[in-house]
């Protein structure tokens, strides 16, 4: 007799799970043993290559959606499918036993094709895979034998309903714990982790002294400086990469007259800068807080490219980090006056892994997506007629300039009370400056806010604007001017392709006290 349905659906599930189980134990052990340069893993390959055929419009949602909690709602949502996946499967295989098999091991393929599909890939990459579907097929087919009822003769051999459940619940739940122990069998970042913490931020000769004037200090406004913890992360990778920096290394080559390449000593030995820079997210909305500013440690870019030396026809340099994601970078703004770095140091700590330790670039003046490259691994001298970046064939604009932009901190929404308020943000225009930010209520004239000290032109300013608010409901709406002249512009646009714009505004209900 088959199995019931829910049954069935059942041992699709614990098919799957032995599936990644076995598939996640095998790529601890392997990268335990040998050196990956892939991603063995076909959960993580997966996921990675779904990334990588996002478009820009997905990307712009699952952004304005969940924030930087993207990746987690990406590992939700590939669960939920497989979840679904192999219940249909398992429920193929109750009616057809062999298109129910040949199934399972088409979904098998999809691993495979995507561990191919990851830069530095291996055959042997595909190994914890293939033995995976290899299990999951043999344990799908065994709990698709003819079983009985409770009420039925058992017969040597045969399984009854409530050995299925129970079979196919246990299977399941031990292959959920090969994916966590073949996790923890890789051993992945320990090396890293303690290599981190010994790791020493070079003293510089110029450190950055932020003034007390620059930060307002008004509750609820945005600090001047953002903690490492709380600085936003927008990228690509979905685990961290582990880049040990004893063994790292940064080749310069393309058009230029003389290849370089250095290791981490040779570039601490370098004299270090310190710098204010603010990073802001191409994806960040009108009033959104994927914008950060940080004391960053480095060597200066420009540098390492005047050993190199560029040609006169390069106008770009590819950058690439260690798990393969590039960016396409203007030439000039690293090699001209400002501080774009090989950055190994934040707010006077070692990076954190999640910001690219041990070496990433920060980049004045430009969205991440063409700058902020983190796990920094090579540099290509190029051209944009010849070479692009990750995001650049996905839809976005190749050069990516940073533009001016303000938000509204406080008063948070809600009410308030009438009489004496004050209206708080910050505004950016990363290496013009801020000159101005005018506040507006309803549709008022708009009105000149005080502004913080501007320590640098390539971080944000704080400003606040007093506001004798009057009972009723109310619309504040602001607006900066950066330090060449220009207004904030009042079109609305959304990230793609070249970051938002638009005036921020908010609605405030006002009681009477």
């Amino acid at each position: 007799m088959r199995a019931t349905r829910a049954g069935a659906a059942l041992a699709g599930l614990a098919a799957g799970a032995v599936t990644l189980g076995v598939a996640e134990l095998l790529t601890g052990l392997l990268t335990r043993v040998t050196s990956v340069e892939g991603t063995p893993s076909p959960l993580l390959a997966v996921a990675n290559a779904f990334v990588d055929l996002t478009p820009a419009w997905l990307k712009d949602f699952a952004v304005a959606t969940f924030g930087t909690a993207d990746k987690t709602a990406l590992f939700v949502g590939m669960g939920l499918v497989l979840l679904a996946a192999c219940a249909g499967i398992g429920l193929l295989a109750r009616r057809l036993l062999a298109a129910g098999l040949v199934t399972f091991a088409l979904l098998g393929v999809v691993g495979v094709v995507a561990v191919l599909s990851r830069p530095g890939a291996t055959a042997t990459d595909v190994v914890p895979t293939a033995v995976g579907v290899v299990v999951g097929v043999l344990v799908l087919a065994w709990f698709n034998r003819d079983v009985t009822t409770t009420a039925d003769v058992e017969r040597p051999g045969d399984l009854s309903r409530r050995s299925v459940l129970v079979g196919a619940g246990s299977l399941t739940v031990v292959g959920l714990l090969g994916v966590l122990a073949g996790r923890v069998l890789s051993g992945a970042g320990e090396a890293v982790r303690a290599a981190r913490d010994a790791f020493v931020v070079p003293r510089v000769a110029a450190p950055v002294t932020v003034p007390a004037a620059a930060d307002q200090g008004v509750p609820g406004q945005t600090s001047y400086r953002t903690p490492n913890d709380a600085f936003y992360r927008i990228d690509t990778a979905l685990t961290v990469p582990q880049v040990d920096p004893g063994t790292w290394r940064l080749r310069v080559h393309g058009l230029v007259e003389q290849e370089v390449e250095i290791d981490m000593a040779e570039l601490l030995a370098q004299p270090m800068v310190e710098a204010l820079v603010t990073l802001t997210c191409v994806s960040n909305y009108v009033g959104g807080d994927l914008a950060g500013n940080a004391v960053w440690t480095g060597w200066p870019v420009r540098e390492l490219l005047a050993r190199a030396r560029p040609l006169p026809e390069a106008d770009m340099v590819l950058s690439t980090s260690a798990d393969g994601w590039t960016a396409g970078t203007p030439l000039e703004v690293l090699t001209d006056e400002r501080n774009s770095l090989l950055a190994v140091g934040m707010n006077g700590e070692p990076l954190p892994e999640q910001h690219g330790f041990p070496v990433r670039m920060v980049v004045p003046g430009l969205y991440g997506y063409v700058s902020a490259t983190k796990w920094v691994v090579d540099l290509k001298v190029t051209r944009f007629g010849e070479d692009e970046g990750y995001w650049t064939p996905r839809g976005w604009s190749a050069r990516g300039p940073i533009k001016t932009a303000s938000r509204i901190d406080v008063p948070r929404r809600g009410p308030i009370d009438a009489g004496p308020t004050v209206v708080a943000g910050v505004a950016w225009a990363q290496h013009r400056g801020v000159r101005a930010v005018e506040v507006r209520v309803d549709d008022g004239e708009w009105q000149e806010a005080t502004l913080a000290a501007e320590p640098t032109v390539d971080s944000w300013r704080m400003w606040m604007f007093e506001w004798d608010a009057e009972p009723g409901e109310h619309t504040l709406t602001v607006r900066a001017t950066d330090g060449d002249g220009e207004i904030q512009t009042d079109r609305l646009a959304p990230p793609a392709p070249d970051g938002s714009s638009g005036w921020h505004s908010r609605d405030v209900e006002v009681r009477r006290r």
